[in-house]
């Protein structure tokens, strides 16, 4: 399979595919179609273990890494886009935001509802500060040992979902990061946005108006919200990477079934050269991402350095994915159009991958700095 995957490993991936296949796959659908919030697959990856693989056994979770966590996100991905990234944002954004910056008061308070039956969340993006995060407006003013919120977060996944946010704010020290109650008076969720693609992971924004967090809630110390934001990004990037490979690796299945079923001119049209070509290429860009999410994972996994890794995985990641995307509507021909077939949804939330957590441009400047030695 590769380098980085070893029994275990496989072993881990083999059991997130069933449980993807058997349990997730058949609500996938309806969950596109409706747009409403995944919750029972949601109970479904709770239980399985997969929503909080990652934190410390010592916490009650799996004690699993990176390159684990990805492993079993690309089986996700591959049935249901919209419940993957909701995967990626409670381990690698919030519940690794938690453990890495929080007090331990609020990680015992906490961390036994995130690891059984309660989704975490991420706010920081808002209506004018996207790709320059800096540039938030939503404020923290402390009032004794109590800081109040003011502001809005836009393009929140799970707006109004979760039982808990992340919420980063300026405070006069500058950007401060806070643990929110999903259900803290004054904070509320505006209607979900109708999405292009992965509609069932809910996407809207977030305000909050007078929401009194105590300081025992904050998140490192008061300044010091962007740079936690950043490094918690680098790691989500290698998530959304899987998640994208995923995508791109159904995309191939698909087209490959296709291939060997679908008649013209009197043979099967994978047996046509323009078609095996296709094929082929498709199948080596995967791997080349697949190599480059591993290799992020398992540098994260190692506790070295990985932002440039990080980027490259999802910048390259995600472009394959939607050009493995494309290609399998082609293959399928005007099949490829209609929703019943399934491969029009996969390019719908591909697209997502190129833009969350960092745009393919945003990567494209980090990677350029890192080669310029200016990081």
């Amino acid at each position: 399979m590769s380098l980085f995957v070893d029994r275990d490993l496989e072993a881990l991936k083999a059991m997130a595919r069933d449980v993807a296949q058997r349990e997730l796959a058949p609500r996938s659908r309806e969950g596109d179609e409706t747009g409403a919030f995944p919750r029972e697959s949601l109970r479904i990856l709770f239980e399985a273990g997969f929503l909080g693989m990652m934190v410390p056994r010592e916490w009650g979770g799996g004690g699993l890494g990176h390159l684990a966590h990805a492993l079993v996100l690309e089986e996700v991905a591959k049935v249901d886009s919209s419940l993957a990234v909701l995967m990626e944002v409670h381990n690698t954004l919030h519940l690794e935001g938690l453990l890495r910056f929080g007090r331990e008061k609020l990680k015992e308070e906490v961390i036994p509802h995130l690891l059984k039956d309660s989704w975490g969340g991420f706010a920081l993006t808002e209506p004018q500060a996207g790709s320059d995060a800096k540039s938030i407006r939503t404020r923290a003013k402390r009032e004794g040992d109590t800081w109040v919120l003011e502001g809005e977060k836009a393009f929140i996944t799970g707006a109004g979902e979760a039982a808990y946010y992340i919420v980063f704010a300026q405070a006069p020290e500058g950007i401060t990061a806070f643990h929110v109650p999903g259900n803290a008076p004054g904070l509320s969720a505006g209607a979900p946005l109708q999405k292009m693609g992965i509609r069932s992971a809910v996407t809207g924004s977030l305000y909050l108006d007078g929401v009194r967090i105590p300081d025992e809630r904050r998140l490192a110390e008061p300044g010091e919200g962007l740079k936690m934001a950043l490094s918690l990004l680098d790691g989500g990037r290698v998530g959304i990477g899987a998640q994208a490979l995923g995508l791109a690796q159904a995309a191939l299945e698909k087209s490959l079934a296709h291939a060997r079923e679908r008649e013209q001119f009197g043979q099967k049209i994978g047996d046509f050269q323009g078609i095996r070509f296709k094929l082929a290429e498709m199948a080596t860009e995967i791997e080349g991402a697949r190599a480059l999410v591993y290799r992020a994972a398992a540098l994260l996994d190692q506790g070295g350095r990985h932002t440039l890794e990080s980027s490259q995985a999802k910048l390259f990641a995600s472009k394959v994915a939607v050009r493995a995307c494309l290609e399998a509507i082609q293959i399928h021909g005007g099949a490829g159009y209609i929703q019943d077939v399934g491969v029009e949804r996969l390019l719908r939330d591909a697209k997502a991958t190129e833009i969350y957590e960092g745009t393919s441009e945003i990567q494209k400047v980090i990677i350029a700095r890192h080669l310029l030695g200016e990081a």
